[in-house]
């Protein structure tokens, strides 16, 4: 065979391939309807949404980059079949962008380091912990319930969630605990990395939920039941269960999906929930040294508040639909004053947003900071992106 018919096939071979790894399923246009810059929100595109039977071999090319965007795929279900492939666009105030939906090998995928991170840690009684590279949080589980019931020291009896203030970008969930089970330093000082020294007890912590009878506030022991969903560079999901609780003679049953994704100071909480209309998201107050705040019109409630050397901002925030007021509720018994947010129950299901940002981090100053990430994160949620196809 001559040498320019060798190289004519080996062209050949090479054009279909780039063909086949370059093929345009379609175009999608991503619309953003506020006079804002929207980054780190997470576009979800399904397998009926793109008209595929495959997601594994779907790559998102900004057309006007030519760039593959970074995306992670989703198994929401378990079942070994991915269901969704999530990635994170960044779209000007008032404007529209395109994208290519394109058939790429996995060696064309862009790599990107796993930011968000969920675990069961079994090293630490039976915590679970979760990150990104904003936040940091934890729940405690079955085994560290019983130890309280059994007066067995070191237990912790609470369905409050737990504020791991960090600092730095990369993940610091694995490092913290393998300083705490190898004794050779703590996650309650503070190295340069953050540390842990946000005090639960049997308050909300940051987001644990109550159904409030008359003037008194129910609440869930600790989860019992855990399953991850997902971890990755753009969101770690995962699945808590809790034992059926009594509210004042209301038997409620309660499940939860949380969520968190890459540079959002809040999680996102899915609550499946029976036995109650509404219900109440809280916050605590600690001392009670700080201020709480909120919006109406926006659907979020915040306790800014003096921490250690530092300060600290709290919040619950929901959409509208979900959202009906909110209330400071102050007792003197141990840990059981919180903001509380008012939620409306739809459908056996409540969503809404919780977390914090620390001043030492960094990332927000002040109150009014605070107050102003708020109020632009929930224009976000109350406006989502607009994706259609053409």
């Amino acid at each position: 065979m001559k040498l320019k018919t060798v190289a004519f096939i080996i062209f050949c071979i090479g054009l279909i391939t780039s063909c086949s790894q370059e093929k345009v399923k379609q175009l999608i246009t991503i619309e953003n309807t506020l006079n804002i810059d929207r980054s780190f929100e997470t576009v979800e595109l399904s397998k009926d949404f793109l008209k595929v039977e495959d997601l594994t071999t779907i790559g998102i090319r900004d057309v006007s980059s030519n760039k593959i965007q970074v995306s992670q795929l989703v198994d929401i279900d378990g079942d070994g079949v991915v269901d969704q492939l999530l990635f994170q666009p960044k779209i000007a105030a008032n404007s529209k962008k395109k994208f290519e939906v394109v058939t790429i090998s996995n060696e064309d995928k862009p790599v990107f380091e796993e930011r968000c991170y969920a675990r069961f840690v079994p090293e630490r009684t039976d915590d679970f912990a979760w990150e990104n590279n904003k936040v940091a949080f934890r729940v405690y589980g079955p085994t560290a319930q019983k130890m309280i019931e059994d007066g067995v020291k070191g237990g912790t009896l609470s369905s409050g969630v737990d504020a791991w203030l960090k600092r730095v970008e990369y993940p610091i969930i694995n490092k913290w605990y393998k300083k705490h089970s190898d004794k050779t330093g703590t996650y309650h000082e503070d190295t340069g990395e953050g540390l842990d020294n946000f005090h639960v007890g049997v308050s909300r912590g940051v987001g644990g939920i109550a159904v409030k009878k008359d003037s008194s506030y129910y609440f869930s022991k600790n989860y019992t039941d855990w399953k991850v969903i997902s971890t990755g560079p753009i969101r770690t999901s995962f699945y808590l269960n809790y034992e059926d609780w009594d509210a004042n003679g209301n038997i409620i049953k309660e499940s939860r999906v949380i969520s968190l994704d890459y540079g959002s100071n809040l999680s996102k909480f899915e609550i499946s929930i029976e036995g109650t209309n509404r219900v109440a998201a809280g916050l605590t107050l600690h001392e009670k040294d700080g201020e709480v705040t909120g919006s109406r019109k926006n659907g979020w409630v915040s306790y800014w508040q003096p921490h250690a050397d530092s300060e600290l901002g709290t919040t619950i925030l929901a959409s509208k639909e979900y959202f009906i007021d909110f209330e400071k509720y102050v007792t003197s018994k141990k840990d059981l004053s919180n903001a509380y947010t008012n939620l409306n129950v739809i459908n056996n299901k409540v969503i809404y947003y919780a977390g914090f940002g620390w001043k030492k981090s960094k990332q927000i100053n002040n109150k009014k900071e605070w107050e102003n990430y708020l109020n632009e994160f929930s224009l976000k949620v109350n406006t989502p992106l607009i994706i259609k196809q053409y």
